[in-house]
């Protein structure tokens, strides 16, 4: 995936595309994912890197939702268990079977949970990742030991999937890259460009990094910027009624041994009515998550003291090893792009996850809500709206059976597993040069062969994109990801061929970014 590649790509004036994406996070990845399977020509454009914003702060899960089912979503939790199983099949090397277990502290709560799960196994028909199951106080205790004993009965397995956002983001951003599609980070849409019938006929993009004004001629927009899509229907027209409410949502990453053992802990009613996940993650735990309305969207929303201590608290109520603010080893915030109540209600937890695709009278296609199991989905809903705009037929589409870059049967036997396919050639780096196998930091297996890779294949081209994004150590560790950022920002600028100057700004942004996934003790 060559950035200069895709640039030469879109510097063609005359081309016009059948399809141009305004956004490089799930719900824009997944529309120029679907379009390109029906052999549809696709330019999307990324103001930041791709799954800067929420689709790299999730909770890693790929799952139906059982909270949805308690809330009564039929068709939204059926529809996500069965993108899950087809998620799980077309990039095993990111997304993988993760069992739950639910602590049973009442015979009330064993019957619910025992029967709801059961209910939601059915839902899942052939692509159910495993049957729930209710098992004895010992065996709860044997799959999670820093659990609270005091009252325990049980426990529920259940099963879902666990997935590594960020890394599936860029991986279908070199499958759609493979297919033909100019994908392109680092570019801002400055303005829609109209015919005389007001119906929007392109865009102006702007290299955020040369400062070179491109423009394109598009057959279909498509405004899959999330928290953001307010601003793009302003861009179009500047009446438009704000559509989304920003939801944030938090989360902690502890150290492994405050949920020692391979099963993940979930907490399906906290003292406010949410779900709690406790779920190991790249040999760390992500605890969360959050549920706050925020008034504006931010590209680097901070976690609320209110929050962190939410999330402490309620972790503190169920595991025997208490986690402090000591231990919490990064805290990320994601805003959810909830569709704005009607009403002034705070509930946001009862607002719909379910996807929304809007045409306005300038024929813009505003994809709004939605979650990263049903991405592809998403995509398939949108790109339908081709053949009302510009009156073509439409192939099938064929983004379900397709393989997301770095597809493999192959099991990961070490941590380059995320990378799939991918893995013999970066071993083959490391191998090359002693350099290539030196350590990033001594607490962490990562390479300078990654850093390598992440600029010559996987578009990066700052230091965060690497440290965020590429190996997300600012995600498990934020104080070691400043530790590294010199070492990295060296690697990169020989690849990239930049100066000092660069490499000084770049640890002057890294570093006060990463301050901000730190909490004081």
């Amino acid at each position: 995936m060559k950035r200069k590649e895709n640039i030469k790509q879109i510097s063609n004036q005359e081309k016009v595309w059948d399809v141009a994406v305004i956004g490089g996070g799930s719900s824009g990845l997944g529309v120029a994912l679907d379009a390109l399977s029906r052999g549809l020509s696709v330019a999307l454009f990324e103001k930041a890197d791709f799954a800067k914003g929420t689709s790299s702060r999730s909770t890693k899960l790929v799952h139906g939702g059982v909270r949805y089912l308690a809330q009564g979503d039929v068709f939204l939790v059926l529809e996500a268990l069965k993108e899950r199983g087809r998620l799980l099949k077309n990039a095993p090397h990111l997304a993988h079977n993760q069992a739950f277990v639910i602590p049973i502290y009442s015979f009330f709560d064993r019957m619910k949970y025992t029967i709801g799960l059961k209910m939601y196994d059915w839902m899942a028909g052939k692509l159910s990742l495993g049957k729930s199951t209710f098992i004895s106080k010992s065996k709860t205790i044997e799959k999670l030991p820093t659990i609270k004993q005091e009252g325990l009965i049980g426990g529920v397995v259940y099963h879902d999937g666990q997935f590594d956002d960020a890394r599936l983001a860029l991986n279908v951003a070199q499958t759609c890259d493979q297919k033909g599609g100019a994908v392109l980070n680092y570019f801002k849409v400055d303005a829609l460009h109209k015919n005389s019938e007001g119906k929007i006929t392109g865009l102006s993009v702007c290299d955020r990094l040369s400062k070179k004004n491109y423009d394109i001629q598009a057959k279909m927009v498509v405004n899959a910027t999330g928290v953001f899509a307010d601003k793009i229907l302003q861009l179009d027209n500047p009446e438009a009624k704000k559509m989304i409410r920003p939801s944030q949502g938090i989360h902690l990453v502890l150290d492994r041994s405050f949920l020692s053992g391979n099963d993940a802990l979930m907490i399906p009613e906290t003292s406010d009515g949410r779900v709690l996940f406790a779920v190991p993650w790249h040999d760390k735990i992500v605890v969360g998550t959050t549920d706050t309305m925020r008034k504006k969207p931010k590209l680097e929303p901070a976690a609320l003291e209110k929050e962190i201590d939410f999330v402490l608290k309620t972790a503190q109520e169920y595991l025997t090893k208490k986690p402090e603010r000591k231990d919490v080893q990064s805290v990320y915030a994601g805003l959810r792009p909830l569709a704005a109540p009607s009403d002034d209600s705070e509930k946001t937890k009862e607002i719909s996850r379910s996807h929304k695709v809007i045409l306005s009278d300038s024929n813009l296609v505003t994809l709004t809500g939605g979650k990263w199991t049903t991405f592809r989905k998403m995509g398939e809903d949108t790109v339908e709206y081709f053949t009302k705009i510009t009156g073509e037929k439409l192939q099938k589409s064929t983004s379900s059976d397709l393989k997301i870059h770095g597809f493999t049967n192959d099991k990961p036997i070490d941590y380059l597993g995320v990378y799939g396919s991918d893995r013999v050639d970066i071993k083959s780096l490391q191998d090359s040069d002693s350099k290539m196998n030196e350590r990033l930091h001594p607490n962490y297996h990562y390479t300078a062969a990654e850093v390598v890779w992440a600029c010559r294949n996987e578009m990066a081209m700052k230091v965060e994109d690497v440290l965020a994004r590429r190996i997300r150590i600012l995600f498990l560790d934020a104080q070691s990801s400043i530790e590294m950022a010199p070492k990295v920002a060296e690697i990169m600028a020989a690849e990239l061929g930049k100066d000092q100057e660069w490499v000084d700004k770049q640890l002057k942004d890294f570093n006060k970014l990463a301050k901000r996934y730190l909490i004081e003790p």
